[in-house]
């Protein structure tokens, strides 16, 4: 089976209101409805996970009760937990428990604040999961990244055409992710807050797909305005 992960269970304390970014609007819905919607329209998933804060899951279901129609039957509303990591493994648990712990599981994994993505960039993970076992969404940076160990001058400057800036989806056989995981110790489960870091870490491949320089994360005000803007002149 192929399941979708919605991660969405911060609570955007770097946007400054007293809401998580995930429910602010853009173009008169939630962020995160157009992530969903998005998702529903990829006949291919079985289910579409929302990891959700606990205390707004009550919220989200009714957000998924006012704006979804089409496929609602298709959603799963799952508490999160006090990580990224977290909330992914609460929704892995679930399918899991619900559908089995199965060798072809995969799951199509985004964060709640990426609404900007293509039904391409998901087939192409899908059809590279399927292959690889673990796939990283990325563009190449277009940035000089400098690194420095005091925060006050630089040590080193990589490469640029080495460098590349890591998008969602990120997308896992399920049972390998699991295993690749409880392979860690819990010092190494605390420290390493990304899946693909994880698998990097544990000299496993990960796949590149490439994707988009729109497919932006909101996470500040000055994203927004941003958001706005592609919303307005770009279909998606």
């Amino acid at each position: 089976m192929i399941f979708a992960v919605i991660v969405a269970g911060g609570t955007g304390s770097r946007m400054g209101k007293d809401m998580p970014k995930q429910f602010l609007e853009i173009g008169s819905r939630p962020i995160i409805i157009h992530t969903l919607v998005k998702f529903l329209q990829c006949e291919v998933f079985d289910k579409v996970y929302i990891g959700i804060h606990p205390d707004w899951q009550n919220y989200m279901q009714e957000l998924v009760d006012k704006y979804i129609d089409k496929n609602k039957d298709k959603v799963v509303l799952t508490p999160g937990g006090k990580d990224r990591n977290s909330t992914l493994f609460n929704v892995i648990d679930d399918i899991c428990r619900n559908y089995g712990e199965d060798e072809d599981h995969i799951i199509i994994t985004h964060d709640g604040v990426r609404p900007f993505f293509t039904v391409k960039l998901i087939e192409e993970n899908i059809s590279a999961v399927q292959k690889y076992g673990a796939v990283a969404t990325v563009i190449p940076s277009t940035d000089t990244i400098m690194c420095s160990y005091d925060g006050t001058s630089i040590d080193n400057i990589p490469d640029r055409k080495n460098m590349f800036c890591a998008q969602t989806p990120q997308s896992f056989n399920l049972m390998k992710l699991k295993r690749v995981f409880a392979s860690l110790t819990e010092e190494e489960k605390q420290r390493l807050t990304d899946a693909c870091g994880v698998f990097a870490y544990k000299g496993e491949y990960v796949h590149f797909v490439q994707g988009d320089p729109s497919n932006i994360k909101i996470t500040t005000p000055i994203d927004m305005v941003i958001a706005e803007a592609i919303l307005r002149e770009c279909s998606f």
